[in-house]
Parts: structure tokens; C-alpha cells; sequence
């Protein structure tokens, strides 16, 4: 019993002492890193003890400092700064403002050229901003921001203000426009600034013989003395007489998707802002200011565009507050405020035999104030093409000299040829239009070859207001279409139905 005790202890013994050994190799070989890994570790703390393997891990080692911990702590939690971003969440990259291209603003230095550089580096750069800062006032001659090989979706923020030089230097023999951006795509101009034409020393030039709004002949004061040449609206310094040919203010063309928000455009030297060839327009709460007696001062000017909404804008201006030419279609005016001005005119078309082409016009939610004209369709003797389309809805009219207007007679010189040719009128419109008369309350004078088609009426009431001039009837020629409702005051010369020898147009005539 006693051996084989002693064999078992011995047994017993050796086999402890090897266990004991693999133990002691196991631990130091994991001291050495090369056996121990915690598993279920992210990938991404393995990849962190790698990259840390050289910053202290060994040098622990090495120096007989603390073990490394036996699990990896992930690198500190450091806030990311968002992109450095500038004005109105740009990123400062695609900002350009002119100041920084040497624009002083100071009302006197010449700043044309720098806004030439800012403009010419804004145009490489998508989705730039062309910045016009606040609390300066840069003098700035014409010029031209063009594409077509600009980037796409440039800003023009304009919080300052702009003037025209007054100077007939200047403007050379004559130009255009002052303002104007062509051939881009997604250009946008807005802000709180201010475009200044400062125009009086232009109308002050205007020569007697300059084209009037012919309505004016249906307006005779009762002292019976014929209307003249507007009075001169104010006084300026000349430098020089100016040119004849007067710019437009702002002016767009051959552009798509345009917007323009917010700016002012004042005391233009002729239109304030033109739109041509463009396709896809938006004006919204801007600001038109001109005396009422500024000539040839159109608000809003829309020419061979389509898809436009103008809307939630205060216009005063000497002309039509919004003039739609020929080949514009998909047009929507809509809360406007509209005076002093000519009210809200389609044409005049047609003029010297053309071809004109106007269709799918909406005027709604409009008040006009003391206008001559509220809304107008005006076309010249011996034109062609159409009109089709158009829907006054809503107008308010405040003192309005003439509130509901057709002339297909339309002549703004002393005297016009008579010609059998005109612009057909079809499917035009009358709903809600209700206020106030100085004159005439409705005058459709459609041409005797051509009589307007489909004119239909409805909740038209209009009362007079003795002022300064003589009081008239509702007036029709060649007028057909349909009463829905009892108008005031009534509107009997409306003939009902359609022409008996109405004129077809000819192929080349239609649109």
C-alpha cells in the first residue's frame, strides 16, 4: 500500500508540474501580444490599436511602464465643426462680393469694372452668390452679366443700391438696357436693395413728339382742353443732353428659370424690368416706384416668354404697370397693387403689319388706384395672329379713368393708316370687376373685319365719379359674346352670340 502511494503522489506530481509549466508559457506568450485577442471588438477599435501600436503602446513596454489596459478605448469623442459656411448658408467658396473686387460704394467712384470682375468669377462657380452688400450705394454704368457659358444657379443678392450714372458720357449713342443678365440658366437677383435709374434726366430730354398712350384721346377734361405732353416730373442738373434712345432698367433675356424678389426698382429711365425669350419667370414682392407722370415708364414688360408668375408686388410707374407683348403664353398676374400707372395692358400688337401671338393669360386679385387704364387688350390696325385665352378675375378699381378696355384701333402717333387686317380676339374674359369710374367705365372698340369673339361678363360692377373729366357710357363696336350676370351699369351694346361674317384667318395668319 505504502509503494503504490507513493507512486500516485509522484504520479500526481509530475503531472502537476507540467500543467503548472503550460500555464507559465500560455500567460508569458500572451504578455508578448502574440496568442491573447478579445473577441467581439468593432473593427474599427482593431483598426485604432493598430494605428496606436506606435504611439506609447510599445514604449510602455520597452520602458517597464503599465501594461497596455486589456481593452481598447476608442479615440475621443472631438465635436466636427460643420463646413464653413457664409452668407445666407452659402458655403464661403461660392461667395463673391463685389467689395472685395475693388467696388468702393461711395455714390461717385465708378465701381463698373469691379462689379465686371466679381461677376466673371461668380460665373464659374455653381450655385454662387454675387453679393452687393448693404449700407453702400455703388455707381455702376451699363453693363452685362452673360452666359451662356456661366454655371448654373447664380444669386445676385442685392442689399445695396445701385445707381445710373446721369451723365450723357456715359451711355455713349445710346443704349438698350442698364442692367441685364442673358443666356443663363436658374438666375436669380433678390434681396432688400435698391436698382435707381434716377430717370428725370432722362424725361426732362423727352422730346414732345415721343409716342403717347392713345387712350388719352378718350379722355377730355370738362374745360374741354385736349391733354398735352405729361408735365415735367422734376427737376435735375444736366450734364449734356442724353441720348433718345432710353434704357431699360433691369433687363432679362433669352434666359430660363428666372427669379427676382424682394429689390426695388425705381425712377427707371423707360421699362423698369423686361423679360425676353425666357422661359419659366418669377417676380415676387418687389417694388416698382416712378412718378406717375414719367414717360414711357413701364413697370413690368414681358416679350416672347412663357410660363411666368408675377405676384405680391406694389407698382407705380407713368405706363402700363404690366405689359404683355407678343409671343407670350402662360402668363399669371396675381395680387398686384397697381398705381399711378396705365393699369395692366396685353399690347399693344400687331404694330407696323406683324404677326402677334398672345394666349393663356391670367390677371386675378389686382387693385388699381387711380390708373388711366385698369385692364387693356390694344392692337394696331393691319396686324395679324391671335390673342386667345385671357381671364380678368377679381379687379379692384379705385377712380380708374378707364376700367375695362379693348382698342383694336390703337395708335400712339397723330394720325394712322386705316387697314382691314387685324389680331383675332377670342375667349376673352370679364369676372369680378367692381370699384370706381372717372370717364368710361367699359370701351371695346374690336375691328370691323375681325370682331372679337367670346367676350363674356360676369359681376361687373363699376360706379362713376365725377372729377375733372366727362362722363361716358359703356361703348362696344364689333364686340360679340355674353352677359351671365346683370351688369352695372348696364352693358347693352355687348351683342350676343357670334358674328354673321366674321373673317377667316388666313394659315399664315394663325398662331
Amino acid at each position: 500500500m505504502g509503494r503504490l502511494s507513493f507512486r500516485s503522489v509522484t504520479f500526481m506530481f509530475i503531472v502537476a508540474f507540467f500543467v503548472w509549466s503550460s500555464l507559465n508559457v500560455e500567460v508569458c506568450n500572451a504578455r508578448r501580444g502574440k496568442h491573447w485577442r478579445q473577441h467581439g471588438t468593432t473593427s474599427s477599435v482593431s483598426l485604432y490599436k493598430k494605428k496606436g501600436k506606435s504611439h506609447g503602446s510599445n514604449n510602455n513596454h520597452k520602458s517597464g511602464g503599465k501594461p497596455k489596459p486589456k481593452y481598447a478605448s476608442p479615440p475621443p469623442s472631438t465635436p466636427i465643426s460643420p463646413p464653413s459656411k457664409g452668407y445666407d448658408n452659402v458655403p464661403s467658396t461660392n461667395i463673391f462680393d463685389v467689395t472685395n473686387f475693388g467696388a468702393v460704394g461711395d455714390g461717385k467712384t465708378d465701381d463698373t469694372k469691379a462689379f465686371q470682375a466679381a461677376w466673371a468669377a461668380a460665373c464659374k462657380v455653381e450655385d454662387s452668390t454675387m453679393i452687393v452688400p448693404s449700407k453702400y450705394v455703388f455707381l455702376v454704368g451699363p453693363i452685362s452679366f452673360s452666359g451662356p457659358y456661366c454655371q448654373h444657379n447664380i444669386v445676385f443678392q442685392l442689399d445695396g443700391t445701385l445707381i445710373a450714372p446721369t451723365d450723357a458720357k456715359s451711355w455713349g449713342s445710346g443704349i438698350m438696357q442698364w442692367l441685364e443678365f442673358t443666356k443663363l440658366v436658374g438666375i436669380t437677383v433678390k434681396g432688400s436693395g435698391v436698382i435707381d435709374g434716377r430717370g428725370s434726366v432722362w424725361w426732362l430730354d423727352t422730346p414732345y413728339d415721343d409716342p403717347l398712350d392713345d387712350e388719352l384721346k378718350l379722355i377730355i377734361p370738362l374745360n374741354k382742353t385736349l391733354l398735352r405732353h405729361p408735365p415735367t416730373p422734376l427737376n435735375s442738373s444736366l450734364s449734356g443732353k442724353m441720348p433718345s434712345i432710353k434704357p431699360t432698367a433691369l433687363r432679362f433675356y433669352g434666359s430660363f428659370n428666372v427669379t427676382v424678389t424682394g429689390i426695388t426698382i425705381q425712377n427707371s429711365q423707360q421699362c423698369h424690368l423686361k423679360f425676353d425669350n425666357c422661359i419659366g419667370v418669377l417676380v415676387n414682392n418687389i417694388t416698382v416706384s416712378s412718378p406717375g407722370d414719367s414717360p414711357n415708364t413701364d413697370g413690368i414688360h414681358l416679350q416672347n416668354s412663357k410660363d411666368a408668375l408675377i405676384r405680391s408686388s406694389n407698382i407705380a410707374c407713368g405706363d402700363d404697370c404690366v405689359s404683355i407683348q407678343t409671343g407670350c403664353t402662360n402668363v399669371y398676374v396675381r395680387n398686384i397693387n397697381c398705381g399711378p400707372g396705365h393699369g395692366i395692358s396685353i399690347g399693344s400688337l400687331g404694330k407696323d403689319n406683324t404677326k402677334a401671338c398672345v394666349s393663356n393669360i391670367t390677371v386675378k386679385d389686382v387693385i388699381m388706384q387711380n390708373t388711366m387704364n385698369g385692364v387693356r387688350i390694344k392692337t394696331w390696325q393691319g396686324g395679324s395672329g391671335s390673342v386667345q385665352g385671357v381671364f380678368f378675375s377679381n379687379i379692384q378699381m379705385n377712380e380708374v379713368q378707364l376700367p375695362i378696355v379693348i382698342d383694336q384701333f390703337y395708335c400712339d402717333k397723330s394720325r394712322c393708316k386705316n387697314q382691314t387686317a387685324a389680331v383675332a380676339l377670342s375667349d376673352i374674359n370679364y369676372a369680378g370687376i367692381k370699384g370706381t369710374y372717372t370717364v368710361k367705365p367699359v370701351h371695346l372698340a374690336c375691328s370691323d373685319s375681325m370682331p372679337c369673339q367670346d367676350v363674356t361678363m360676369m359681376n361687373i360692377q363699376l360706379k362713376p365719379i365725377q372729377e375733372r373729366y366727362h362722363m361716358y357710357d359703356p361703348f362696344c363696336w364689333q364686340t360679340f359674346g355674353e352677359l351671365y350676370t346683370p351688369t352695372q351699369p348696364p352693358i347693352e351694346c355687348l351683342q350676343v352670340g357670334k358674328p354673321t361674317s366674321n373673317k377667316i384667318q388666313a394659315d399664315h395668319d394663325q398662331c
